[in-house]
């Protein structure tokens, strides 16, 4: 028996959460299975949502691409134990985010859940218009990053509020408020898109790039959008962060 553990690499129990409102979760869970399924040793269940505590708790690692997706006050608390006793978590584009709409037609990023964001490390707040920025490289020798140069894409800018001591790898400036948000005046600054934050011996990486959105997903605000915007999915460094991102959940080297 020991010789065929020796032979057969371990397999690697992961939860990949995908779901929430205003962007295309059918192509990012797609495209997301598809990484994961380059790595023969990768077993995924796919959630909707974090209250599958059982499964939170046998997993390896976790990867999240959801909109307006809060976990219970349960699946927080146990989101924090798994992250302390040494979990890995990659957090995508708009995990952190809270949206209501006010009677002004303004949005607001209500601060609702805490908990959840500091284990995030950020919370989203607003982005102005969806336009071309540069991303910076703020720790060029640093393996998820090493050998990525500035690039320019087309994607939501986020403006963040941070929680706690962040790693931050790649970072973007902003000089435009937050249309159609509430706190749209305090958005100019330096802003991190791609970071680390410790918990116990495990972490979280966050990328905040990765916008979405198809025909149909702005209902019911929207019945149809004109447009099927993919946004950083479309540059190929963006997949190499995936990818790197991923060999960093089972801390194993980063390839190129």
């Amino acid at each position: 028996m020991n010789d065929v553990a020796e032979e057969h690499p371990k397999r690697i129990d992961c939860i990949l959460v995908a779901a929430g409102k205003y962007h295309d979760i059918d192509f990012a869970r797609l495209e997301l299975l598809k990484l994961l399924g380059e790595d023969m040793r990768f077993r995924v269940r796919v959630f909707e949502d974090y209250e599958n505590l059982e499964a939170i708790q046998a997993a390896d690692c976790i990867v999240t691409y959801t909109c307006d997706v809060v976990p219970s006050l349960a699946a927080q608390e146990v989101l924090k134990e798994w992250l302390n006793a040494g979990g890995r978590w990659y957090a995508l584009h708009g995990t952190n985010s809270i949206l209501r709409m006010l009677d002004d037609g303004l949005w607001d990023a209500p601060r609702w859940a805490p908990a959840f964001m500091d284990l995030l490390g950020s919370q989203f707040i607003s982005h102005p218009p969806i336009e071309p920025y540069k991303v910076t490289v703020t720790q060029p020798d640093h393996p998820l990053v090493k050998d990525v140069d500035a690039f320019e894409t087309t994607d939501e800018l986020y403006h963040l509020e941070t929680h706690g001591d962040l790693d931050v790898l790649m970072e973007a400036e902003c000089d435009q408020p937050g249309t159609g948000f509430v706190e749209a005046d305090d958005a100019h600054g330096m802003h991190p898109v791609f970071y680390i934050k410790e918990h116990g011996k495990g972490a979280v990486l966050y990328l905040t790039l990765g916008h979405c959105r198809g025909h149909y997903d702005l209902q019911p605000a929207l019945d149809w959008w004109p447009t099927v915007d993919r946004c950083a999915w479309d540059l190929p460094v963006f997949y190499k962060l995936l990818r790197r991102g991923i060999n960093w959940m089972v801390r194993e080297e980063i390839q190129a």
